[in-house]
């Protein structure tokens, strides 16, 4: 029997919710995009790894040494070749963060992979731009026992995100797409596509021939 989740004194657990035959770890549910608990201990071994070495990526950034970088790729793996991310980096695992080669992120780029996250090839992300993948249950009491589950974002090839960009979970945003600073992206936006505003909508299509020479 589920419980109420209309009665606000429910002392309902996360086990409550999940089935009782499943032998699954939480982070195997996690990973599978199914509601888990989100104070999982492997989880957290996992997290706390990824943030020491993005908290030294960062210190050693800022005193210029010259091997900074190798604690970005500890934190996260599957950095492309030539790719950039300017401190302070956040993520929650960094293991679920895929950047393609020659990407550049300016300062403060927040990219929680709960689900996989996969940036392409060649994109520039401006500073602050949120990627983020977690989705919490609507309702209150199965909120409160601290199920969580998350949907994939996936960012194509020579993609710029404005400053301010959010991108919300289970969105998929094409190849070659501009979005403006701030905007919201709720929903997928088609390749070749400029997209602007809170939710991110489409105002037109973007193809090499709108390119001018000199900008005044």
């Amino acid at each position: 029997m589920r419980p109420d989740c209309s009665d606000p004194t429910d002392t309902a657990t996360a086990t409550d919710y999940l089935p009782a035959d499943d032998g699954r770890s939480n982070r195997q549910r996690m990973l599978a995009g199914e509601w888990y608990v989100a104070d999982d201990p492997e989880n957290a071994r996992i997290a706390a790894h990824a943030h020491r070495e993005l908290a030294r990526y960062e210190r050693d950034f800022n005193e210029g040494a010259p091997d900074a970088a190798k604690h970005l790729r500890a934190a996260i793996p599957h950095l492309g070749d030539d790719a950039v991310l300017l401190p302070p980096v956040r993520v929650d695992y960094g293991e679920n963060l895929t950047i393609g080669p020659g990407t550049f992120a300016n300062y403060g780029l927040t990219a929680l992979d709960v689900a996989p996250i996969r940036i392409g090839a060649n994109c520039q992300l401006g500073p602050n731009v949120q990627l983020l993948t977690p989705v919490h249950p609507l309702e209150p009491t199965p909120r409160r026992a601290r199920l969580e589950s998350a949907d994939p974002i996936t960012i194509g090839d020579n993609v710029w995100l404005g400053g301010g960009v959010i991108v919300c979970p289970g969105v998929t945003i094409g190849d070659d797409c501009v979005i403006g600073a701030g905007a919201v992206v709720t929903r997928d936006i088609p390749a070749g596509s400029l997209a602007v505003g809170n939710p991110a909508r489409v105002i037109r299509a973007l193809d090499d021939t709108t390119f001018r020479p000199h900008r005044h």
